[in-house]
C-alpha cells in the first residue's frame, strides 16, 4: 500500500475516532470529512510539495537544488548489464548514484561541482548520510 493511501486510511480512522463513529456505522467518508472539516492529507501533501518546489525554483544562490530539479537522467535500454557510463560494473542504482566515475563526471559537468551525489543531496537536506 502506498504512503499516501496509508496516510489517508490513518486520517480517516482518526476522524472517525474524533466523531465517535465506527466502520460498522457505515457513514461515508465525505460525510465524516464534512463533519470534521479536516483537510485531506493527500491535498495537503500535494500543496506542500508545490510550495517546496517553488521555494527551490526561486533560489538564486547557486546551490544544487534548482539544478537537481532540472536534471534529466539519460534513459534507454541496453542488452548489457554493464554500466553505460563507465562500462566497469553492473548498472545498479547504488553503482550509478554512489560509485560510477562516468556518472560523476557527467554530474560535475552539468552541475558545476565535484561533490558526490550523496554529498549534494545531504547539502539539499534531502538525505542524511
Amino acid at each position: 500500500m502506498g504512503l499516501i493511501r496509508r496516510l489517508r486510511v490513518t486520517q480517516r480512522a482518526m476522524e472517525r475516532a474524533m466523531l465517535g463513529v465506527s466502520l460498522r456505522d457505515q457513514i461515508r467518508n465525505e460525510e465524516i470529512r464534512r463533519r470534521t472539516r479536516v483537510t485531506d492529507i493527500a491535498q495537503r501533501v500535494a500543496k506542500l510539495k508545490w510550495q517546496w518546489a517553488g521555494h527551490i525554483a526561486r533560489r538564486t544562490d547557486g546551490r544544487w537544488g534548482l539544478k537537481v530539479l532540472e536534471w534529466r537522467p539519460r534513459t534507454g535500454t541496453t542488452d548489457s548489464p554493464l554500466c553505460r557510463a563507465c562500462m566497469e560494473a553492473d548498472e545498479t542504482p547504488t553503482h550509478v548514484m554512489l560509485r560510477c566515475r562516468g556518472e560523476a563526471e557527467q554530474r560535475a559537468a552539468y552541475l558545476g561541482s565535484t561533490a558526490s551525489l550523496p554529498e549534494a543531496l545531504s547539502d539539499l537536506g534531502l538525505l542524511r548520510f
